[in-house]
């Protein structure tokens, strides 16, 4: 199976194992998709949503973060973490979207990455949710399961995400990015994947040396027994 190949594979097991692919971090526009996203940076989603209503609820527009006290700002993300750069990087983002684009979010990722702290994994999330463009948002649950998937063995994210571009379909890379943080949640953990329920395993390069691995321990083990 060639990578183009297994990479399908992936988009249509994914898609039939979660059919609702959602970004789980709670907003009504693009403003506060950016922002939470910014938020979420080393902090789960589930923290962020707790933090944003009362922000988003004090600051409403962009030029109210714009004109907002940084400190102020911090005591309201202050459970987020790294709260002190993220507040002067979410002021300065706003001051910068009021002065370069007129207040409002700008749809591609080379505009939205000249944004004080806006990365590609950001700048590709708001592109893709609130633009409906193709994207890639490579985030550490994508790092290491497309690496299992043998795509790669990198951790460089733009180039994760170069190579991602030529194997996914446009139309499809976006949900398969938010099915791959789900999938990496609940199964294909971190220390300890579970393969032997994974939707994946049956063209999955890493299931397969986790099967081997453990059929090699029960076969030492019942000579053991012998």
């Amino acid at each position: 199976m060639t990578d183009k190949e297994r990479a399908l594979a992936a988009v249509d097991a994914l898609k039939k194992e979660y059919p609702d692919a959602v970004c789980s971090l709670v907003y009504t526009q693009p403003l506060q998709l950016l922002i939470a996203t910014r938020l979420a940076a080393q902090c789960t989603d589930a923290r962020v949503n707790m933090v944003t209503p009362k922000l988003f609820d004090t600051y409403k527009t962009v030029d109210d973060f714009a004109q907002a006290n940084v400190e102020d700002v911090q005591q309201l993300i202050k459970s987020c973490g790294l709260y002190k750069t993220k507040a002067k990087d979410i002021v300065a983002m706003c001051a910068a979207l009021r002065d370069k684009f007129g207040g409002n979010v700008p749809d591609t990722v080379e505009q939205l990455v000249t944004l004080p702290g806006v990365g590609r994994k950001t700048a590709n999330l708001v592109v893709g949710d609130i633009f409906n463009k193709p994207a890639v948002v490579v985030d550490t649950h994508c790092i290491r399961i497309t690496s299992r998937l043998g795509f790669h063995s990198i951790k460089d994210a733009t180039k994760i995400e170069k190579i991602l571009r030529e194997l996914l379909p446009p139309d499809e890379s976006n949900d398969f990015c938010h099915r791959i943080v789900l999938h990496g949640r609940a199964v294909c953990t971190a220390r300890s994947p579970k393969c032997s329920i994974c939707c994946m395993q049956s063209f999955c390069p890493s299931a397969f040396k986790v099967e081997n691995k453990t059929n090699t321990k029960n076969k030492n083990k019942t000579k053991g027994e012998i």
